[in-house]
């Protein structure tokens, strides 16, 4: 079916719309999934957060351009799935990687992440980055962690001092006994 041009132009604005809020773009090749299993995969993305779009290349080729994901235009050839993940940036990476796991017709081209194109190879290097949230944390803990030592070895004299004082205390009351 013949796309006119206002149509065109609705799907080259969506998908730049998209792209500019999103931190990464996965294209991979869905060629022999079944409608079933891609509505399975639009759910899933749904609750994940990440953004699915099937679109003719040459309009999301014109959508990329201007964009962090225009590296990404000679990657777009035949079939492709576009799964823009928003705020997360693995979060397509880990949506397409467990999806990818019980059906092996969805293959990997091409992963960009701020403007740097990788392999579709190195998907599970980015799905196994850590959650926002995660990152955080994990950054918070590495900052308390030498105040926490500093607190317990000033705190290790006195502690010591008073369990030396509490077994002089417990010997004497067993020596009296």
């Amino acid at each position: 079916m013949a796309l006119r041009l206002e149509q065109k132009k609705e799907i080259v604005a969506s998908v730049a719309s998209v792209a500019s809020r999103s931190s990464s773009l996965i294209a991979a090749d869905y060629k022999g999934l079944s409608v079933s299993d891609m509505t399975t995969l639009r759910s899933e993305a749904r609750k994940a957060g990440v953004h699915l779009r099937v679109a003719r290349n040459t309009l999301v080729r014109r959508a990329l351009k201007g964009t962090a994901f225009e590296c990404m235009c000679d990657s777009l050839v035949g079939p492709v799935l576009l799964a823009f993940a928003g705020d997360e940036l693995s979060a397509g990476a880990r949506l397409i990687r467990s999806f990818a796991k019980t059906n092996e017709k969805l293959v990997v081209k091409a992963i960009s992440i701020s403007g740097k194109l990788l392999d579709g190879k190195q998907l599970e290097a980015v799905a196994t980055l850590p959650t926002r949230d995660e990152a955080i944390s994990q950054l918070l803990a590495v900052m308390q962690a030498p105040i926490a030592k500093f607190v317990q070895t000033l705190a290790a004299p006195q502690s010591k001092l008073v369990r030396t004082l509490d077994a002089v205390r417990d010997q004497k009351q067993q020596a009296a006994a």
